[in-house]
């Protein structure tokens, strides 16, 4: 028994944690494509560069069969990106680089395919989100400049 209980702590880490080496790794980029995904990694490819989130915000359109949201940045461009879509936890992790929390940013609000927003302030340098789904979803990501926001359209 206590050889059983020993392999199970060994293991456990593979067992419960996410394969990203076996996930699409996908470049957004600065305009709508209407190609949803609904698992994989995603990623800007910009440099490092100082900015702050300043409000978060959403809104759903029936015509159109999606929530759209937007984080919104101070500054013209959006900071480096690095995200993962995990459908099997209905989960969305984002990673905002050089990115630091404005004190004012408001609750987010009621949504339709949303749960709820958690963000991560894990120093002055990186910002980390979590997006929890009420439902596997899938997801247009992309970012627009001037100024800066990064936009998720998601749909059931």
């Amino acid at each position: 028994m206590k050889t059983l209980t020993i392999l199970f702590f060994i293991f456990s880490n593979q067992l419960f944690s996410q394969d990203l080496f076996s996930q699409r790794i996908r470049k957004i980029s600065t305009r709508k494509k209407a190609i949803f995904f609904d698992s994989g990694i995603f990623h800007n490819g910009s440099d490092k560069r100082p900015s702050v989130l300043k409000a978060m915000r959403h809104s759903y359109s029936a015509k159109n069969g999606y929530e759209r949201v937007v984080f919104d940045f101070e500054g013209s461009k959006v900071p480096r990106i690095y995200g993962n879509i995990a459908s099997k936890s209905k989960k969305i992790f984002i990673d905002f680089f050089g990115t630091s929390l404005n004190s004012k940013i408001n609750s987010f609000g009621k949504s339709k395919l949303i749960n709820g927003i958690r963000l991560f302030p894990l120093s002055e340098e990186s910002l980390s989100v979590e997006i929890d789904l009420k439902n596997n979803s899938s997801a247009d990501i992309f970012y627009l400049e001037k100024p800066g926001r990064l936009v998720l359209d998601l749909k059931i």
